[in-house]
């Protein structure tokens, strides 16, 4: 019979097993994401099934296996481009390994969670990775249904026992370092959003290094509002009142945020004030001056996030990985040179 022919009707896994010459256990080893499968052998069904145009059924794969093959990924936004990089890394992740994503941007808002939460429930996931504040109340629901739930860079319930996160204490520490080591003692913060765990952290770090050295910030200017405009907002209200020698952005976005603010001004970065971020987004690197920041391995994370979901879901099957190589450093860039003299 024809290909076009085999496609006129619903192919079946055993029409995938003759196609490929191999067996009824390979195909099912391929559909569901095994390993202990040959190239050869996996090339060969997966050219069987694009050949077949099949299908797998869904209800049947979970009456099977008792698993729906989804993940349910919680985001608090999807137009900041940390939680977009992190949503990319966290779905190739889970793709090659057999599993399919709903992700769902709550806007930080409770009944948003709250209708995601229920759908997810509804839709049978294997499991949840949130990187969004899932409140008590929702995480109690899914610990209920015995969904496992691992948190992104924020913990849903103040712990650490599901948390996969860099140390954001440590990288407002490495932060408030660097501009010390350079002879920066009139230091602001600019930042968003003031809710934000990792944010409070960063601060917590920043404080805790002047601190050490008998040093307060001149200024702190936070808000609620983490986008581009808002965060110029804020550094250029700091400026107008205060002429620190340095800034730190708690995050990129913010740091770019006061470059555009000292440029307004007039200000020449890093001659007259130095600017220092966290993440490493891409923008830090091609804005002018180039951005100094605390790098987190924003794809790493995501990609242990993932691991340490599928170890809960299925342990045998996935080994929970190490989560020591999420380190922070300082990339040095344009942005930030020694102290000016202060008069």
């Amino acid at each position: 019979m024809s290909t076009e022919g085999q496609r006129q009707k619903s192919a079946s896994v055993k029409d995938v097993a003759k196609r490929s010459g191999t067996s009824l256990g390979t195909v099912s080893r391929v559909l569901n994401g095994g390993t202990s499968v040959s190239a050869d052998a996996r090339a060969r069904v997966e050219k069987a099934i694009a050949e077949l145009g099949y299908e797998p059924n869904a209800s049947a794969r979970q009456m099977r296996s008792g698993r729906s093959g989804l993940v349910g990924i919680l985001l608090p936004s999807l137009d900041v481009p940390f939680f977009g990089i992190l949503a990319q890394a966290l779905e190739q992740a889970l793709f090659e390994c057999g599993y399919h994503c709903l992700i769902c941007n709550t806007e930080e808002n409770e009944n948003n969670e709250k209708r995601y939460v229920s759908t997810l429930i509804g839709q049978n996931v294997d499991g949840i990775i949130a990187a969004a504040v899932v409140t008590t109340q929702n995480f109690g629901r899914l610990s209920d249904h015995n969904i496992p739930i691992i948190a992104v860079d924020r913990s849903p319930d103040g712990g650490a026992e599901n948390l996969v996160s860099v140390d954001h204490r440590e990288g407002g520490r490495l932060m408030a370092d660097y501009l010390l080591r350079l002879g920066h003692r009139q230091i602001g913060i600019v930042g968003a959003p003031t809710h934000s765990t990792p944010i409070t952290q960063r601060i917590e770090g920043i404080n805790e290094a002047l601190s050490a050295q008998g040093v307060k910030p001149v200024s702190i200017a936070l808000g609620d509002d983490h986008s581009f405009d808002a965060c110029f907002a804020l550094a250029r209200g700091l400026l107008a009142q205060w002429q620190p020698t340095a800034l730190i952005g708690t995050t990129d976005i913010a740091a770019i945020g006061a470059i555009h603010a000292a440029h307004e001004r007039g200000l020449r970065i890093p001659q007259d004030i130095s600017v220092i971020g966290f993440d490493n987004l891409p923008q830090s690197a091609h804005i002018y001056p180039t951005l100094t920041t605390v790098g987190q391995p924003i794809v790493l994370l995501g990609q242990l996030a993932a691991k340490e979901l599928l170890n809960r879901i299925d342990p045998q099957r996935f080994a929970r990985p190490d989560l020591s190589a999420l380190s922070l450093r300082v990339i040095e860039r344009d942005s930030t040179g020694a102290a000016p003299a202060v008069s």
